[in-house]
């Protein structure tokens, strides 16, 4: 899994009536179509299909990722409850292959919002009406961000700094670009230790040669 420490890049907002859009579920961010496949490359093409292609199979030129200037997009910015719905990893891997690395919402769904430590996203929680200011900034000519780990602060394009929570735990294992097997890898030698303590101390529970 890739390290996050700090990302600056471009920050697309994605808009509904005016507001970050919200209760965006895990099947509007990648359709149950596109989930045939277990690698996770070439999952981009399914992301937000519903938003960003036309009822005849044509592309969306509204929707904000077909945008030129947010193409490469790095950050995204939506509302409350983001990744709601069924539980899909590869709603994340979907972003990270469009090369989303950072999700800014008020709230996420519980499942996703691990879901993106495990894969090396950082989703940032800010309150609602800090991302609906965010939003706007994004929307404007200048929409480059710095999302900092290290120091938990997002940077806006203005130079207005906002703070952000993030478990230590989880914050190191990002900032070392470990996923759960990897963090569990760096205590080896105490689990070797373990193991040789245990097959003396329970011999019965060996396999018979």
């Amino acid at each position: 899994m890739k390290a996050f420490r700090t990302l600056t890049g471009t920050a697309a907002p994605l808009m509904e009536k005016g507001k970050p859009m919200s209760n965006v579920d895990t099947d509007m961010i990648i359709p149950k179509q596109f989930l045939k496949t277990t690698t996770r490359t070439g999952l981009s093409k399914g992301l937000f299909h519903e938003l960003k292609t036309k009822a005849d199979g044509s592309e969306n030129p509204d929707f904000v990722l077909n945008k030129p200037q947010y193409a490469k997009a790095s950050i995204l910015i939506v509302g409350e409850n983001f990744g709601c719905g069924s539980s899909r990893e590869h709603a994340p891997w979907a972003l990270l292959d469009q090369g989303v690395t950072c999700v800014i919402a008020p709230s996420f769904a519980d499942i996703f919002y691990n879901n993106c430590y495990k894969n090396g996203i950082l989703p940032v929680r800010l309150p609602v009406d800090v991302c609906e200011r965010l939003a706007a900034q994004a929307g404007g000519a200048n929409h480059v961000f710095t999302v900092d780990l290290e120091t938990q602060m997002v940077t806006t394009p203005d130079g207005a700094q906002h703070t952000f929570d993030v478990d230590p735990g989880r914050k190191s294992n990002l900032l070392e670009g470990l996923d759960e097997i990897g963090a569990s890898l760096t205590s080896a030698d105490e689990i070797s230790e373990f193991e040789t303590k245990r097959r003396l101390m329970t011999p019965w529970l060996e396999p018979a040669n």
